[in-house]
């Protein structure tokens, strides 16, 4: 892995590159004037651009880039901070204190804020299935200056697995997380900008009997599943929706208990 800076770059962004280098255990590059193409053909490897206000990896051989920004977490952090509500902790029924298993972490945004729910005494695992993802949110979770103590802390807690969710959950002793939780790629498309990178490389396998099953086993209190408003997969696994009218996805969860 290549760590090099953006190419508007001073002295203060070469110094948070190479510390975000040194986390990474990567290869540090000055980029100078040289484009990211012609940095990939000169080490033929992945790329780290290191922002001021993101990274973004460019995998070598062609994927279109994915960038690094807990923005889409930073407000409902806020919210939580405030005292407010949150659709997912409350699908959830988080506390401080229990342990959650995101079987799809893509970029992070749910693991964040569940990390700030459970609070230092609980533990938020992600697993995510494409290595260059897990790469890269694991790099941006741990090197990530968000502002606000609060959101560092539950990003620097969070653990990011590179594994298939159905291998690991088979894996895991009975009732071992309080809450299994997924958030599959959409049978329906909604668009969003800051997705385009992520669809190219996201995993795409359907969520089976066999998950479901699993994900039962493993979970203590409940199973947890965010999809689209449309999606057959509510009723085709026996999830029970709690509907939001003015969104187009919707939480929902299966109830395990004693």
């Amino acid at each position: 892995m290549i760590v090099t800076t953006a190419g508007k770059f001073d002295k203060k962004l070469i110094e948070k590159a190479e510390k975000i280098n040194e986390m990474v255990g990567g290869t540090f590059v000055l980029r100078k004037n040289k484009s990211i193409s012609s940095l990939h053909t000169q080490f033929q490897d992945h790329l780290l651009m290191v922002g001021k206000e993101k990274l973004t990896l460019h995998p070598f051989g062609g994927s279109e880039p994915l960038f690094f920004h807990p923005n889409s977490s930073m407000f409902r952090v806020k919210q939580l901070v405030r005292g407010e509500h949150d659709p997912l902790v409350t699908a959830a029924r988080l506390k401080k204190g229990m342990t959650v298993l995101d079987c799809t972490a893509g970029l992070a945004s749910d693991a964040i804020v569940c990390s700030l729910a459970v609070g230092p005494e609980g533990k938020v695992t992600g697993l995510e299935k494409n290595q260059y993802i897990a790469f890269l949110v694991k790099s941006g979770l741990i090197t990530w200056e968000s502002g606000l103590t609060e959101m560092d802390e539950a990003m620097r807690r969070i653990t990011i697995l590179h594994e298939d969710h159905l291998a690991y959950l088979k894996r895991q002793p009975d009732r071992s997380f309080d809450v299994v939780y997924f958030d599959p790629m959409f049978e329906e498309t909604i668009q969003s900008p800051s997705m385009s990178g992520l669809k190219n490389l996201a995993d795409y396998s359907p969520i089976t009997d066999d998950i479901i099953s699993e994900a039962k086993r493993v979970a203590k209190e409940r199973v947890v599943l965010k999809d689209h408003y449309k999606s057959s997969r509510f009723e085709q696994f026996g999830f029970t929706v709690l509907k939001r009218p003015s969104s187009k996805f919707h939480y929902a969860a299966i109830e395990l208990g004693d």
